[in-house]
């Protein structure tokens, strides 16, 4: 970003080890897709949340058929674009769909470069493998932060902690370190299958970039009666992340997320207990987080070919 800009209504973070300064509420790109917004709409929503001080942009190749980020192509119009830190997500797995995947977000985006690219959806065993096989998907990334056209690597997943663990054990075996990593951290996942109990320490051990998602578990949360949204909100930015992702999809919502950074205070141990106490008996059973005990959130499992053919090797064995 050769114009970064530091404003008073947004609190700033370090992201991991790479020293990039970004914003600690960063715009889901999911939510700039949706039918029930017009593009202009999205168009004000990215902008302005940049003039008020956010400069993570979130966003994935497959979010309504490139729609997401064909919409933030055009809000980085007019000189956002060098104010922003960007970041998009993949699918593919095999290096020919990565690299693919890639020039797509490039076009539609409209840049030259996108600051962070994540392998998106590591949610089974195998992910690992083919991400880091020789004609894997992390090739194509390599090759393409060497040509300029990226600059950092991470991965994302919201369906299991082990299996976060197991891609940076994987990476680790190929001598490979992750920028960032993005996973769900709210006030439920601290009860069940917790990424933040089994990965954040991690993470912070590494020093590797923290990108919260589902603060609200894409509103489940909220749907317990548990929790208000600023409690969500407040209870993510509390953690060790570099930045909170959260959808936005309105004005009024994109409010909501200024106000919880202009009320958030570090919460003590006390705060904390009490607070989880709240959501301890909801959280039970993954019931308000679909995203970890269903395969409804799982784009690549309705969309296999998004992931491209398995590599040649298996291919001969079979």
């Amino acid at each position: 970003m050769s114009k970064m800009e530091l404003n008073p209504e947004m609190i700033y973070r370090v992201l991991g080890s790479t020293g990039e300064t970004v914003s600690a509420i960063g715009v889901g790109g999911y939510h700039l897709g949706l039918a029930k917004i017009d593009e202009p709409l999205s168009i004000r929503i990215v902008r302005d949340a940049i003039d008020r001080g956010i400069n993570f942009l979130d966003n994935g190749w497959d979010y309504h058929g490139g729609a997401s980020e064909i919409r933030m192509g055009k809000a980085l119009r007019d000189g956002y674009r060098d104010r922003v830190f960007l970041m998009t997500k993949i699918d593919g797995r095999s290096k020919k769909e990565a690299e693919k995947q890639l020039e797509e977000s490039l076009r539609r985006l409209r840049v030259d470069h996108i600051d962070l690219v994540q392998h998106h959806e590591v949610l089974r065993y195998e992910d690992p493998h083919r991400i880091f096989d020789d004609d894997g998907a992390n090739a194509a990334l390599v090759e393409a932060r060497k040509a300029g056209k990226l600059r950092y690597i991470g991965f994302t997943g919201h369906k299991d902690p082990h299996i976060h663990l197991y891609m940076l054990e994987v990476a680790a075996r190929h001598d490979f370190k992750f920028d960032t990593v993005q996973m769900p951290l709210n006030a439920m996942d601290a009860h069940y299958r917790s990424f933040e109990k089994k990965v954040l320490p991690e993470l912070v051990k590494q020093n590797i970039g923290v990108l919260g998602m589902k603060s609200m578990a894409n509103g489940f949360l909220l749907k317990s009666k548990t929790v208000t949204p600023l409690e969500c909100l407040h209870y993510a930015l509390n953690l060790p992340t570099s930045v909170v992702v959260t959808g936005i999809d309105s004005m009024k919502i994109l409010d909501q997320a200024f106000e919880a950074v202009r009320t958030f205070h570090p919460m003590s141990n006390q705060q904390i207990r009490g607070f989880l106490a709240k959501t301890l008996e909801a959280a039970a059973g993954g019931k308000f987080e679909p995203f970890k005990t269903t395969s409804i959130f799982d784009g690549t499992a309705r969309n296999p070919e998004w992931l491209g053919e398995e590599p040649q090797r298996v291919q001969e064995l079979i």
